[in-house]
């Protein structure tokens, strides 16, 4: 009766199970997992919800690409950043999610693969499927930092891959791509002809200390680019949905890949008429509202670190982006360690596994989201489950 695309397994995961029956029983949790910024006591501005209030919004006149006047925001943003983008090569799209698949269908035929970073956000084995292309990984591997493994890199390439995706910076890591990595993934494209899909949605969050790891693709011309973004987390509102697509490249290879995009695109014309209106002034808010995701996430990753100093735990390196990562004991598996935790301590965090470690039974991701007396009182019940301080300090390994 169905489509073997969607044989996924529907049975809630042990933490799901637990999580629920917690709930059930009227037991609070502290969700220190929470990513949503429209459930992290942030303030928008009341100005927002006025930006609908204009008559264009009762007229439907769409566009394949997305309105002009979007598009011309989209390219503001970017000039912000000193990169110059012109608007006829910027594709709107519902989500990020949308923008993956319509570059999918674009660039691959069903059965041929792309390849993913590993460990990342676990979307891209349910998008592949769904576009019915096959996926494989590169690993990150981890030392005193992550870095892309680029011999793994060209040794995964096969004829039958079209597309390498980078995640810049990477979810969960938050590990960029380096100067050097992106020179070498250049090259690797041009002799393989692949394309680069550089997925961004976190750029504007980088630590302090890595502002200059933080620089966009959307400039780049040497390589058939596409990158990708939205103000799910770039004006932190996942519920207006809107994303894009900056296309780069050779001058015959891009307008070819717009051309059929357009095609893609019109086929749904998904995105919305009063969001495209409001880009332009929700834009102007932005430097605001960035600003309070910062401090907050750089006080409640302050806090993190001094936490696992005084426990002597393991906090992993990264550079930006909304997570971080701890390396949890090693008496017990991932699951079982983040099954006790929410038992016994009514905190939820992810395991590992769910970001698709390398190295299993290790790993805890927490979001740097929450207000910071919520994500202060978690991580002091994290530590009192069983205070981390017999974890071995990382040497340079694979992950």
């Amino acid at each position: 009766m169905f489509a073997r695309r969607t044989e996924w397994p529907s049975h809630p995961n042990r933490l799901t199970q637990k999580l629920s029956a917690l709930r059930e029983a009227g037991r609070p949790v502290l969700d220190l997992t929470e990513s949503n910024p429209t459930r992290c006591a942030f303030q928008y501005p009341a100005e927002f919800l006025k930006t609908f209030d204009d008559p264009k919004n009762l007229t439907y006149d769409p566009s394949p690409r997305g309105l002009l006047k979007a598009r011309k925001s989209v390219a503001g943003y970017y000039r912000t950043k000193g990169i110059s983008v012109d608007p006829e090569h910027i594709i709107l799209t519902a989500s990020t999610s949308e923008a993956y698949s319509f570059l999918f269908r674009l660039l691959l035929n069903p059965g041929e693969k792309i390849l993913v970073p590993r460990p990342s956000y676990p979307l891209f084995e349910y998008l592949a499927s769904l576009d019915d292309v096959a996926i494989d990984s590169y690993p990150l591997s981890y030392g005193e930092r992550w870095e892309i493994d680029l011999k793994t890199v060209k040794e995964k390439i096969s004829p039958e891959t079209k597309a390498l995706v980078l995640v810049h910076p990477n979810n969960p890591t938050g590990s960029f791509v380096k100067k050097e990595e992106k020179e070498h993934l250049i090259s690797i494209a041009k002799e393989k002809n692949l394309a680069l899909i550089c997925d961004e949605v976190f750029l504007d969050y980088p630590y302090p200390e890595n502002t200059a790891h933080a620089i966009s693709f959307a400039g780049e011309k040497n390589a058939l680019t596409f990158t990708l973004s939205g103000i799910s987390k770039v004006l932190a509102l996942p519920q207006m949905k809107l994303g894009w697509i900056v296309v780069n490249g050779s001058d015959k290879l891009r307008d070819a890949s717009i051309e059929r995009l357009e095609l893609i695109s019109d086929t749904y014309l998904s995105v919305n008429t009063p969001v495209q209106q409001a880009l332009d002034a929700w834009f102007s808010f932005r430097p605001a509202l960035q600003d309070q995701v910062r401090k907050r996430i750089l006080m409640n990753r302050e806090f993190l670190l001094k936490k696992c100093r005084t426990e002597n735990a393991d906090l992993l390196n990264g550079e930006g982006g909304w997570y971080a990562i701890l390396r949890l004991p090693g008496a017990e598996d991932e699951e079982k360690w983040v099954l006790g935790l929410l038992e016994r301590q009514s905190v939820l965090i992810h395991p590992g596994y769910f970001y698709d470690f390398f190295e299993e039974g290790r790993f805890g991701v927490v979001s740097l989201l929450l207000p910071t007396e919520q994500f202060r009182g978690g991580v002091d019940r994290l530590f009192n489950y069983r205070p981390i301080k017999h974890l071995h300090k990382f040497k340079r390994h694979n992950i």
